[in-house]
């Protein structure tokens, strides 16, 4: 399994540097393959559980939220959520009509899916439109990977007290402390290096770092939680298995989605 695991970070992990770095297309285009696989796992879960989602719109919605987020920004959200909606709720009408008797619920589903990992999900090119984005994206990722890293280590070897044991019986306050603090500090480590490598022109600063590791090592655990809420529901361990030793793309985004959003507002508050 670590075999397996190590093998697709080495493989991925160059992907995403070149990703970054050159951002427009080819970045839209290795975001939406992560969202677009974990749209259609979504799906694909409750299904599992004998629900319905209009699969297709889920996968096709956070596609068209994706691109029309590169196009114009959020000129177009306006639009494509209304017409998602609309095309969502006539889909389940329809199910209903020929015997779905959970139609309403699976409705719930659907718009759950679009808007949480479509919508959401297409704040990571938001995040890196920023002036400076590159240096942001490079920021605010990592961050949120140290943050996560620190808390397995520290949870491994010292986590007693469970922190959510429906959820994640493996997670730990003591853990999740952890990460906080050595997130954090490994954060503002990282902005030291980024402002050194982008020259005094670029706003990231040791201090930015600070804020932005906090949050990120405070937060996107949610996401890592609440797909857990999903997959405990439906009885299953990881979303797919098309990334081995890592799950799914789901298993991989669900702490990319807090981030995004979350590094995206954070910024244009306090820096932009």
């Amino acid at each position: 399994m670590f075999i397996k695991r190590a093998l697709v970070t080495i493989i991925l992990m160059p992907i995403g540097i070149w990703a970054i770095s050159l951002g427009g297309w080819f970045f839209t285009i290795v975001v939406s393959i992560f969202m677009v696989g974990a749209a259609w796992e979504y799906a694909r879960l409750f299904r599992l559980a004998g629900l319905k989602p209009a699969g297709f719109l889920i996968v096709g919605g956070a596609a068209l939220l994706l691109l029309g987020r590169l196009f114009n920004g959020f000129e177009s959200a306006p639009a494509l959520i209304s017409l998602l909606v609309l095309a969502s709720l006539t889909y389940h009408l329809v199910a209903y009509e020929r015997g779905s008797d959970q139609a309403g619920t699976e409705f719930g589903i659907t718009l759950g899916g679009l808007f949480y990992i479509g919508w959401i999900g297409a704040y990571l090119i938001s995040l890196r439109g920023l002036p400076d984005g590159k240096w942001w994206t490079f920021l605010v990722l990592p961050s949120c990977w140290l943050a996560d890293s620190a808390a397995y280590l520290v949870g491994t070897r010292i986590g007693k007290h469970k922190m959510a044991p429906r959820l994640s019986p493996k997670k730990s306050w003591e853990g999740y402390l952890g990460g906080i603090v050595f997130g954090t500090l490994l954060s503002v480590a990282l902005a030291a290096g980024l402002r050194a490598l982008a020259g005094s022109s670029t706003s990231i600063t040791p201090l930015s770092g600070l804020c932005v590791g906090l949050v990120m090592s405070i937060l996107p655990t949610l996401g890592d939680l609440g797909e857990s809420m999903i997959k405990r529901q439906v009885r299953t361990k990881d979303s797919s298995n098309l990334l081995p030793g890592h799950g799914g793309f789901f298993d991989r985004v669900d702490s990319w989605l807090w981030a995004g959003v979350l590094g995206y507002y954070l910024i244009t508050w306090l820096w932009l």
